[in-house]
């Protein structure tokens, strides 16, 4: 019997979800299936998920045309398609859900991302999306943006599960968890539960290093004025990804530390793990698994796509890294303000961050197009 590698993982204190949701692999038990053979414990899911899912797909057609008989409009039947979706995982994942208690077995579900700047209208669609879903192993997204934070603080306090996405910067990681802990401050206060809710941060990386990497490539490309800069400007290449992240982690082992979070802990709150997002590698020279092997380390979950779980599960190597070379990750990210490399990381974060949004608003308005004309197509004459 070959070894699964992302079992050995867990074994590390690092949950492995996987990145994907489709009725195929909910109705032909594949998903169950995985949880079994490859250790899956949760998903995450996004708009252009869901764009895949349904769009081309003739599984969905009954339940269209079920909107249609019921005259509901367009988004409302994109809901009906992805709520159900979202609570046959629930229901598969419950299973991990209680045995883990409540650590693992969530199903992530992403507010409309045309809100992503409205704070009100974040709250009140995650409020209506929890409830509507009725299940306690749902966690709903919300981006990380100045106006999402506000809301992930209050929805915590009102004791929803979040996945705070799109996080990009240290910054906005401890900006994420700083409104964590002042929703369950919140919710204490009132005299209520905390045990009972999980959150995750979800730090992107791939992303970062695409971002990074065309700009070195951008300056190889111009000329360089020496042996010394090229030298420097390699060395950064495929790495800034990986040492944000380490830094990221540092933080959140002082935030864990502090009085604040000690006082929530001793009433049974839980840490708000670090995940892992946008971890298949988009470099070929690059190792298919780096975003894993690099970043495995206690109280973190990494959100995989499926060629990643496979890459994985035949060759991860696993061990605990999260917490090796994390002087080496601050002089790397340091030595991006040297005047031979002169790449300003705030500045990347930033246009990441919008284009990030942009990224699942675009698949978002894709999928209500494409459904609007599935709608045409499927209606009565």
């Amino acid at each position: 019997m070959t070894t699964n590698h992302i079992s050995e993982i867990r074994q590390y204190g690092q949950s492995i979800w996987m990145d994907n949701l489709t009725r195929d692999l909910v109705e032909s038990g594949e998903l169950k299936k995985m949880i079994e053979t490859r250790d899956i414990r949760g998903i995450t899911s996004n708009p252009a998920i869901f764009e895949k899912a349904i769009n081309g797909n003739k599984i969905y057609d009954a339940d269209i045309e079920k909107g249609i008989r019921e005259q509901l409009p367009t988004y409302k039947i994109y809901e009906s398609l992805v709520f159900d979706d979202i609570r046959h995982a629930c229901d598969i994942f419950r299973p991990v859900y209680e045995e883990s208690n409540g650590l693992d077995g969530y199903i992530s579900i992403e507010v409309p991302p045309t809100i992503a700047h409205d704070t009100e209208a974040t709250i009140n669609e995650a409020r209506r999306y929890y409830q509507e879903i009725g299940r306690s192993n749902v966690m709903i997204k919300i981006p990380g943006t100045e106006s999402g934070l506000p809301a992930v603080e209050q929805v915590i306090s009102e004791g929803i599960n979040v996945n705070v996405t799109l996080l990009f910067s240290v910054e906005s990681y401890v900006n994420t968890a700083w409104a964590y802990i002042r929703g369950l401050e919140k919710r204490a206060a009132e005299g209520k539960e905390i045990g009972n809710i999980a959150s995750v941060a979800s730090f992107f990386l791939s992303r970062i290093d695409s971002n990074i990497d065309k700009r070195i490539d951008d300056k190889l490309k111009a000329g360089v004025t020496s042996v010394d800069q090229e030298a420097k400007l390699k060395v950064v290449k495929g790495k800034v990804a990986i040492a944000n992240a380490k830094i990221a982690y540092q933080k959140y082992k002082e935030i864990i530390k502090t009085d604040r979070w000690q006082a929530l802990a001793a009433k049974g709150a839980k840490v708000q793990r670090l995940l892992w997002a946008s971890t298949s590698t988009k470099d070929p020279h690059y190792s298919d698994v780096m975003y894993v092997d690099e970043l495995v380390g206690p109280d973190t979950v990494n959100t995989l796509p499926p060629n990643t779980i496979e890459a994985c599960a035949d060759h991860c190597n696993a061990a605990s890294r999260i917490d090796t070379k994390v002087e080496e990750a601050y002089t790397l990210i340091e030595s991006l303000k040297d005047p031979d490399i002169d790449i300003d990381i705030n500045k990347v974060m930033d246009e990441l961050l919008l284009d990030g949004i942009e990224k699942f608003v675009q698949p978002f308005q894709s999928l209500m197009n494409s459904l609007e004309n599935k709608i045409e197509h499927l209606a009565p004459v």
